[in-house]
């Protein structure tokens, strides 16, 4: 991620990912850091662990804000968003990464899985679009991306919650691409395979083994490969792409 951005116009733009502090999201922010972008991410953790990722991302360039609040708490969010966008700026670049699991058969699914999920992953990325979108229409160049995943578009067993929430990122991609077209906001999603992460790092090797005959690429894929498409369609180099629902997969939907 050295060397001159391969996306210009990033430089300076203003971006926030939800779920910056690990996984996917943390590379998406180092990442667009490296590209030279103000990158604002949201975090629950302390003062001092929210200073550490700050500086972390500002090792690959660019600046870094840290905001403390919870995705599903609105009106705290809504409290830290006006006030950086007053001191800082508008937001022009939204990545709805925020996203838990809590995977489990549907005759053991219980009311509170189902809330916390739909909360996290589904309500959260609505409520940002909402709160955030008086300040797209003061920015330029608008781009929103929701990560959603392969599986809310092939379904899985023991994940029926997860998918639920998957697939409405997707009507929620559609919906917001037809309607935010008009004022050129362009909105698109994102959809993982199986991504090398702390989770499937962990796995049994005959888990993965069983995991990977599915996989035509016959690979696990990284979380580079999906923080780069990211990046791409937060440029303008994707200015006419819009509504798009993007498989990083290996193949596995084929």
């Amino acid at each position: 991620m050295s060397g001159n951005p391969i996306f210009p116009d990033l430089k300076e733009k203003i971006i926030l990912v939800t779920g910056g502090s690990r996984g996917i999201g943390k590379t998406i922010c180092e990442s667009l850091c490296a590209q030279g972008a103000t990158v604002v991410f949201s975090t629950r953790r302390g003062v001092d662990e929210q200073e550490k990722l700050r500086q972390h991302f500002e090792s690959f360039g660019g600046k870094s804000y840290g905001l403390s609040f919870d995705v599903t708490d609105t009106a705290k969010a809504q409290e830290q968003l006006d006030k950086f966008i007053k001191e800082v700026g508008p937001i022009s670049g939204l990545v709805n990464n925020a996203g838990i699991a809590r995977d489990q058969l549907i005759m053991r699914v219980k009311s509170n899985d189902v809330d916390e999920v739909l909360n996290v992953n589904l309500k959260s990325a609505i409520m940002m679009c909402a709160l955030l979108s008086r300040s797209f229409l003061k920015a330029k160049d608008v781009s929103i991306v929701n990560i959603s995943s392969v599986v809310g578009l092939m379904g899985n067993g023991a994940q029926t919650v997860y998918a639920a929430s998957k697939a409405g990122l997707i009507g929620l991609t559609k919906s917001l691409a037809k309607e935010l077209s008009s004022r050129q906001v362009r909105c698109n999603a994102v959809c993982p395979g199986f991504i090398e992460t702390d989770m499937t790092v962990a796995l049994d090797e005959k888990v993965k083994l069983s995991y990977l005959t599915g996989i035509p690429l016959g690979k696990f894929g990284k979380t580079q490969d999906v923080a780069n498409l990211t990046c791409f369609l937060l440029s303008m180099s994707s200015s006419y792409i819009t509504g798009e629902v993007i498989k990083v997969d290996g193949g596995l939907y084929i």
